[in-house]
């Protein structure tokens, strides 16, 4: 499962990640996927914690946007990809975060002091499977959550939300070429899974994206 995990992040490299914010954040979001890189931003804005863990870290825009709740917050950054954990770690270096090189699709991350709060945010669509399989990343960062905490995210869907023919053109490109892993992605699978792992669930559809925030972990 590894190397299936490794395919979806194998394009980001220091180079495609100083695109990144242009692509994904300034174009991709508002124009293709209609929804403003703003409204990820205010999950963040809402839902992150003194001591928080995002997962699947791209550059780290929204950790370095984001109101935490204190001026000193724990933050640590959870990839595969060393090149992303590095670029972000620099990016918030001013938090000091912590790193940890980590397969999702792999054993439970434990160890860890627990976090008030988890984000995975365009992580999903990456991960190859279906809903039912990638979902398996919750059962991996489940260890580091702590019980009354929260697990918020976005992921692009492709089936039980209104996707614009540009959207499907895209997903269908990045499919093929291995960056996402969404063919089978629909909304009742989502909300099924987080479902079956949490007793209080919220998701959004803002566009093709959704917006999800889980708590009370069964």
């Amino acid at each position: 499962m590894a190397s299936d995990t490794r395919a979806g992040q194998a394009i980001y490299n220091n180079r495609t990640l100083r695109l990144y914010d242009l692509v994904v954040l300034r174009l991709s979001n508002p124009l293709v996927w209609r929804c403003p890189t703003a409204r990820i931003l205010a999950l963040y804005h809402r839902h992150v914690g003194t001591a928080h863990l995002d997962v699947g870290v791209g550059t780290g825009w929204y950790l370095d946007r984001c109101r935490f709740p204190s001026p000193t917050p724990r933050v640590g950054l959870m990839d595969l990809n060393a090149d992303s954990l590095a670029f972000a770690a620099h990016r918030i270096a001013r938090y000091r975060p912590e790193t940890y090189r980590v397969d999702v699709l792999g054993a439970p991350a434990g160890g860890l002091a627990p976090f008030d709060s988890i984000g995975l945010t365009y992580l999903l669509h990456c991960l190859p499977g279906d809903i039912a399989e990638k979902a398996k990343a919750f059962d991996t960062v489940r260890p580091c959550l702590r019980d009354d905490g929260v697990v918020f995210g976005a992921t692009i869907l492709s089936g039980g939300v209104p996707v614009t023919a540009a959207a499907r053109t895209l997903m269908r490109i990045y499919n093929r070429k291995g960056v996402f892993s969404n063919v089978d992605d629909t909304l009742p699978a989502l909300r099924a899974a987080l479902d079956q792992r949490f007793r209080f669930v919220e998701i959004t559809v803002v566009g093709c994206v959704g917006l999800f925030v889980a708590r009370g972990p069964r």
